[in-house]
């Protein structure tokens, strides 16, 4: 059954445990749906259908207010440090808006590396239905002077590394847009693009690719080869960031010497190399994951780098004090036990545990609960941001999605707290069959007796509705997976709307 009901401005619906609901704005609904997603099959929604409604939702939207669809791609770049789904709103941008500079505008902070330059032409491909010899076709003006801008940025190094076999090589970019080189020495770049004849960078991958190559007279022979060109790649300082974060556990099977494990260590937790990585945080949760249970006596030293890698990457992060009391509550039903893509190890779940330790070391006055078909508070101590997820995903709750049993908790306790923080997909729902308890009831009773309190939905899944009115002003939605989400706690509480700050993009 659905409601079609308008209430205040926002529309009652059902989500998709058929729990009462709440819609969201067009606007939100992108938000929620932009940030929240690598484009992969979730538990309620497969890629294609997200990726449907994206479409709609943006060609809805750029009829009334383009730029907004445009700062949106840029925010979802910058600040959540997603590539693909920034991407695919500006080439549907492209298709329903032209006239001016907008989407290239938008383009020239989007494309940040080579590929991006090809991931926007192969999605561009497939939005289009094109195929065959003309595959591409003719882009629209903005979009070619777009990407024509993006290959003035790249050197013969950065074009090598990316330079990758796919469905759309950048010589068919280059082909396509017909960039103007700046100078001779870029001429000669795109005549080797053209010509297949870029040099070949010194990376992890080739380094790796060339030792994998060699013919080893032994098994053991190989595997000193192997340590070898680890140790070298450690060493030398050409092992970049993300590699390393997903190759700790390759570096400990093939027995790297202490000083490449020492340097290794140093590099994943300097503030600097983290700050300049823009890694989303639970990359270095699914490291742990890796390590948490390998024999080398070196694992803790790499799980202790760790750590510190995720305190420094919420150096700035403003907190609260001991005078701000907080709650928070993480979803852990049976809808958050999905990978977060195709490729992944890493669940939804811990995604939002994740968030969850980050912003509890950041409190110094909290309650950390967790919900399922039961409600149980965990005492979290200081043993670390990684190893506190490990403590919660020890807690048995049940996989059903009860949250309003948090804010009971809160009602029937008398606790009185500021503010309270929901990491869940908000497909909240009463599994408890004949009562009709939901989280709103309780919000609603519990602001009787703490009126000055707030609610923080962190909305990890962006199907595009609320378990509450998010039109509220003690109610304030939130999406993504990123540090960032918690940039705009601040401003949130100078009542200005994540969307304000979207808007405020300048492109």
């Amino acid at each position: 059954m659905r409601f079609n009901l308008k209430k205040k401005g926002q529309t009652v619906t059902n989500n998709h445990e058929g729990a009462l609901a709440y819609t969201l704005s067009s606007k939100l609904e992108l938000y929620t749906a932009t940030v929240s997603t690598l484009l992969q099959k979730s538990f309620y929604e497969s890629g294609d259908e997200r990726l449907k409604r994206i479409i709609e939702l943006v060609e809805q939207i750029a009829n009334k207010d383009p730029g907004f669809v445009a700062k949106l791609a840029v925010y979802a770049r910058e600040k959540m440090y997603l590539r693909t789904v920034p991407v695919v709103l500006l080439v549907e941008l492209a298709k329903v808006h032209n006239g001016d500079s907008l989407v290239r505008k938008a383009l020239s902070r989007v494309i940040k590396r080579p590929d991006e330059i090809t991931e926007l032409l192969a999605y561009y491909q497939i939005t289009n239905k094109r195929s065959g010899a003309k595959k591409l076709g003719r882009l629209s003006k903005q979009l070619q002077k777009g990407v024509a801008e993006a290959f003035n940025r790249f050197d013969e190094y950065q074009f090598a590394k990316y330079n990758r076999a796919a469905e759309v090589s950048l010589r068919d970019a280059l082909f396509l847009v017909h960039p103007k080189a700046k100078d001779a020495k870029q001429q000669e770049i795109f005549d080797k693009i053209i010509s297949g004849s870029l040099s070949v960078p010194y990376t992890w991958e080739t380094e790796l690719s060339k030792a994998g190559q060699e013919k080893f007279a032994s098994q053991k022979a190989k595997e000193a080869a192997f340590r070898q060109k680890w140790e070298e790649l450690i060493l030398s300082e050409k092992l970049a960031y993300m590699a390393l974060l997903r190759n700790l556990r390759n570096l400990l099977d093939y027995g790297v010497s202490r000083e490449a494990v020492e340097k290794a260590a140093r590099y994943l937790a300097s503030p600097s190399a983290v700050k300049k990585s823009k890694q989303l945080p639970f990359r270095y949760y699914s490291a742990y994951k890796e390590l948490r249970d390998h024999k080398s006596g070196y694992s803790a030293y790499f799980l202790d780098a760790l750590e510190g890698a995720m305190l420094a990457s919420v150096e700035n992060l403003k907190g609260f004090e001991l005078d701000t009391r907080i709650l928070i509550a993480a979803d852990m039903s049976g809808s958050m036990d999905q990978a977060i893509s195709g490729k992944s190890k890493i669940r939804l779940m811990e995604v939002g545990l994740v968030l969850a330790s980050l912003l509890k070391s950041k409190c110094k006055h909290v309650i950390t609960g967790l919900f399922g078909e039961t409600y149980e508070t965990v005492a979290l101590g200081n043993k670390g941001i990684l190893a506190n997820v490990e403590a919660m995903k020890r807690v048995k709750v049940g996989h059903s999605t009860n949250g309003y049993l948090a804010i009971r908790e809160l009602f029937k306790r008398r606790i009185i707290v500021d503010k309270v923080f929901v990491f869940t997909d908000c497909q909240l729902w009463n599994s408890n069959y004949g009562s009709n308890e939901t989280i709103e009831m309780y919000w609603n009773k519990y602001k009787r007796i703490a009126p000055d309190a707030k609610i923080y939905i962190f909305d990890l899944a962006g199907y595009g509705q609320a378990p509450l009115k998010s039109i509220r002003k003690d109610v304030f939605l939130i999406g993504g997976w990123s540090e960032k989400i918690f940039d705009i706690l601040s401003s949130l509480e100078g009542r200005e709307k994540v969307l304000a700050q979207i808007e405020d993009i300048e492109v």
